[in-house]
């Protein structure tokens, strides 16, 4: 024990988990047989195993965490054998600046830390938890190595890879590989991932999940399982199992945890046999008001000013990836009244909303935007959802049906919001009819928020922030926020996202410019003159807000 550290038992009763009258009492009991003084307290009643581990962490400057609600690295688990992690109470959850993170229920045990080391090649970085905590988590967890080793030796030790895809179809319904394939698609759930990517290599598989819009590498598994989890999941998805020379794409819906969720698949050939992406569409995570997109409230107004409108084009513009589709649903569940028919064509329909009529985008039967559009005009709809303007045809419609009294919303892939208005021009629509039937167009990235446990307050000059691209006031120093790393946000140092917006309203001198092909740049000065707010000055007001850093305004919007 370190020279000045407190004893255990002081540092209990100052945090008021016991009284000296108790502290005594179980002194006095453990002079006479010996015990532990936390286990005796415990066993006493006066505190639970949770406080005793919490107080003793902090006596030794370690964190406490709860498993449970730890984001853990499948391929820190897989460091470390089952057999091990049971024998010792021990389980790897992370790494953190290339130190193996393992939760353990009794941190004074070195020799277990040490053996440790030399069996993973790692330095141990220690954090405490409770005994039921870890018992339940190394159950759960130890499945992903009981699973892959069942999936292995079901699939035979001396199959290669072309006897493998010759017996697929058996291989993909055989219970270990099922298995395999339900841990990937629950443990993708239950950490919050968009999507699930697996992807042949030479020698093995890769899986990875995105979370919060970044890939994240959670496993490698054998070669000769390949054939049997690829066709197993084209079987979920209802794909061609005998085509594997062309693209597929298929739907899966699954119950997880409770909450109905639809995955959709698509199969891409490689070098190395098929990948696939499952993008994970979680229902509940649709049903979104407007405010909880991360608009500021200047911002949100201008939005919510042109959505209320009875007719116009509203565009929501961004790369692949940054919300578009996230945002237009959220305003639909604003729009969703009985009152009004809302009618969608979308490719695909991601989302299955109550109250609307929505239409799937099928090219091969002749069902494109465009033939979809003039249908849904037939069933006297208030507001229309195009989900993307691609051609001159669907422009034209969208435009038109604004103007004869529809409420048009539709997305279209430009950086910045003025860039819409040059992108129909370009497709050939003419800028007079750009200029009267465009109300608004809202640009829009995805950035990681910063996890709220963790996060650090940072300053920084005027001249390390205009190096960054942004316009600062010389001489002045700015506050900022940093990711450090925590058990909660899995040492990312961020937990979740947010928007990051562009709202440009349509005004008399915008129309004017819109109708003279002005370019987009001119556009852009303009809408700054009269208000807007570019992608730019919203995300460095969200990182000086302490919402987001700077260095992930900069990645996304820059």
């Amino acid at each position: 024990m370190r020279e000045g550290r407190k004893q255990l038992g002081d540092l209990l009763v100052e945090s008021g988990k016991i009284s000296p009258e108790q502290l005594e009492e179980a002194l006095a009991r453990q002079r006479a047989n010996g015990e532990p003084l936390g286990q005796l307290l415990v066993d006493s009643g006066f505190i639970t195993e949770a406080d005793l581990l919490k107080m003793l962490a902090e006596q030794l400057g370690l964190d406490f965490i709860d498993v449970s609600e730890y984001k853990i690295d499948l391929s820190a688990v897989a460091m470390l054998p089952n057999n091990v992690a049971r024998k010792n109470l021990v389980l790897p959850i992370g790494f953190d600046d290339n130190k193996l993170v393992v939760a353990t229920a009794d941190p004074t045990n070195v020799f277990v830390f040490d053996d440790l080391r030399i069996m993973t090649g790692f330095e141990i970085k220690p954090v405490v938890s409770t005994k039921e905590e870890l018992f339940a988590a190394i159950d759960r967890y130890a499945q992903s190595e009981n699973v892959l080793e069942e999936a292995i030796e079901e699939t035979g030790s001396a199959a290669d890879a072309a006897k493998a895809a010759q017996e697929a179809e058996e291989l993909a319904e055989e219970a270990p590989i099922v298995k395999l394939v339900n841990l990937i698609i629950n443990q993708a759930v239950d950490e919050g991932a968009s999507d699930i990517h697996i992807e042949p290599q030479e020698d093995d598989m890769r899986i990875r999940y995105r979370v919060d819009g970044v890939l994240r590498e959670i496993m490698h598994s054998p070669k000769k399982i390949q054939a049997g989890l690829i066709s197993r999941l084209k079987i979920m998805s209802d794909m061609n199992i005998a085509e594997r020379r062309v693209p597929q794409d298929g739907r899966i819906g699954l119950v997880v945890a409770d909450r109905a969720i639809d995955f959709r698949v698509a199969s891409l050939p490689s070098v190395y046999g098929e990948s696939i992406v499952m993008r994970i569409l979680e229902k509940e995570s649709i049903m979104l008001t407007l405010e909880d997109l991360g608009f500021f409230p200047r911002t949100l107004e201008m939005f919510r000013a042109a959505i209320g409108k009875p007719y116009g084009t509203i565009l929501v513009t961004g790369p692949t990836g940054s919300g578009k589709s996230t945002t237009l649903y959220a305003t639909l569940n604003v729009l969703n009244v009985p009152e009004k028919n809302i009618m969608t064509i979308e490719d695909p329909v991601e989302y299955r909303l109550p109250g609307l009529s929505q239409m799937q985008v099928n090219t091969k039967a002749g069902m494109t935007f465009a033939a979809g559009l003039r249908a849904v005009l037939r069933g006297d709809p208030d507001c229309l959802l195009v989900g993307e303007i691609r051609d001159r045809e669907t422009a034209l419609i969208a435009i038109e049906s604004a103007l004869t009294g529809h409420l048009v919303l539709s997305t279209l892939h430009t950086n910045d919001a003025p860039s819409a208005i040059t992108r129909l021009t370009e497709m050939g629509v003419e800028p007079f009819l750009i200029a009267s039937a465009v109300d608004a167009v809202l640009a829009q990235r995805l950035g990681r928020r910063l996890c709220k446990h963790c996060k650090e307050k940072h300053t920084m000059s005027a001249k390390e922030v205009a190096n960054l691209g942004f316009p600062v006031e010389e001489g002045k120093e700015y506050e900022f926020y940093k990711p450090v790393g925590c058990a909660k946000c899995n040492n990312t140092g961020y937990k979740g996202r947010m928007g990051i917006h562009e709202v440009m309203l349509m005004s008399q001198n915008l129309g004017e410019l819109a109708v003279k092909k002005a370019s987009s740049d001119e556009l852009m000065r303009t809408a700054i003159k009269e208000g807007m707010s570019t992608l730019k000055e919203d995300g460095f007001n969200k990182a000086l807000a302490g919402i987001t850093s700077l260095e992930e305004v900069v990645r996304v919007v820059a």
